[in-house]
């Protein structure tokens, strides 16, 4: 069946131009908006009337596209489209249009799914967030440590003493750490190298099925989430100084066809024997060192054996060998 959900745009710099009209976008085309909103082709064009065309010469310094599972809708400010055919998607097409375009400078790339353990971190974003919490252990420690949101929060009817209540929590607090984490980091923001964050919450949707989607804690939960990603969409907003897009797509279920097929999309960057589309390995950052050095090392090679053999072919052997020079002077005191 088709599974719906909804596309938000949180916060957005005034020269990205998405349009408040409610036109439905298509599931599979979230990743390509991603693309287009950062200045970058797709391979097939967007007939979706939700974004127009933006200013040529300013692009977006960051993109934060927030999965949240478990709810069709969820009350952010800002504009909302409905999903139609909500399928799994996944923005490594924008990571490696990333890398492709600014490999040299190493952009930030987070990819983090904190209930499945799912991380991917390339380029700058290893140095940044190297103490960001990641499994669930993590995750559990660092809620019950001094300056955690557990202190600050009103937890309503949530309990601190349930798992699946500090699940949720857990994946606010990991929201809260990125932040934390860059606002150290504020150089990394005003770099020329756009940066991409990724990440997919589904404690919401699992709050809603062990206390039921009626339930006081799941509102007080979806309240909660609500103010903590608006927040979020704030501070990163303002950390890139008004570049940056945030967005947030809340969908109830994924179709299931495709959910198996796209779950290990992160994992497959690093099982690299898994190769089943005979697709080249992507370059590292040294391939264009590599290249310039192999390159210019053959042609001056070739230049070399070019001067060789003109200079040797037009030798005259009597007067620039010293071999036939030797010979005549010998032959001359015989």
């Amino acid at each position: 069946g088709v599974c719906g959900g909804e596309f938000s745009v949180l916060r957005s710099p005034q020269w990205v131009a998405f349009r408040d009209g409610g036109w439905p976008i298509p599931g599979e085309r979230i990743p390509d908006v991603a693309a287009l909103t950062m200045g970058f082709s797709v391979e097939e064009d967007l007939p979706w009337p939700g974004l127009g065309v933006g200013d040529l010469f300013h692009r977006p310094q960051a993109t934060v596209l927030v999965t949240v599972k478990g709810v069709d809708k969820l009350p952010v400010k800002g504009f909302s489209y409905p999903i139609e055919n909500a399928v799994p998607f996944s923005l490594d097409s924008v990571a490696n249009a990333i890398h492709a375009l600014f490999s040299e400078e190493t952009p930030v790339v987070l990819q983090l799914a904190p209930s499945e353990e799912r991380v991917y971190m390339v380029g700058k974003a290893n140095a940044v967030f190297e103490d960001l919490s990641v499994t669930l252990r993590q995750l559990r420690n660092r809620l019950f440590q001094d300056n955690s949101i557990l202190s600050s929060l009103p937890l309503s009817s949530l309990s601190r003493n349930n798992e699946v209540d500090l699940l949720f929590l857990s994946e606010l607090q990991v929201l809260r750490d990125i932040a934390s984490l860059l606002s150290r980091h504020k150089h990394l923001a005003k770099d020329h190298s756009p940066d991409l964050y990724s990440l997919e919450l589904s404690g919401l949707e699992e709050v809603g099925k062990r206390y039921g989607e009626d339930s006081q804690q799941f509102k007080d939960a979806s309240q909660i989430l609500v103010d903590s990603l608006q927040k979020f969409a704030d501070e990163m907003f303002n950390l890139y100084g008004g570049n940056a897009v945030v967005e947030v797509v809340a969908v109830k279920e994924f179709n299931s066809p495709l959910s198996r097929k796209t779950r290990s999309i992160l994992q497959a960057s690093q099982s690299k024997n898994e190769n089943p589309y005979n697709l080249a390995y992507p370059y590292n950052y040294d391939y264009s060192v590599i290249f310039n050095i192999v390159l210019w090392m053959m042609i001056g090679l070739a230049l070399a054996v070019i001067v060789i053999s003109y200079n040797l072919w037009n030798m005259d052997p009597g007067y620039d060998s010293i071999i036939y020079r030797m010979t005549n002077q010998k032959i001359r005191m015989d």
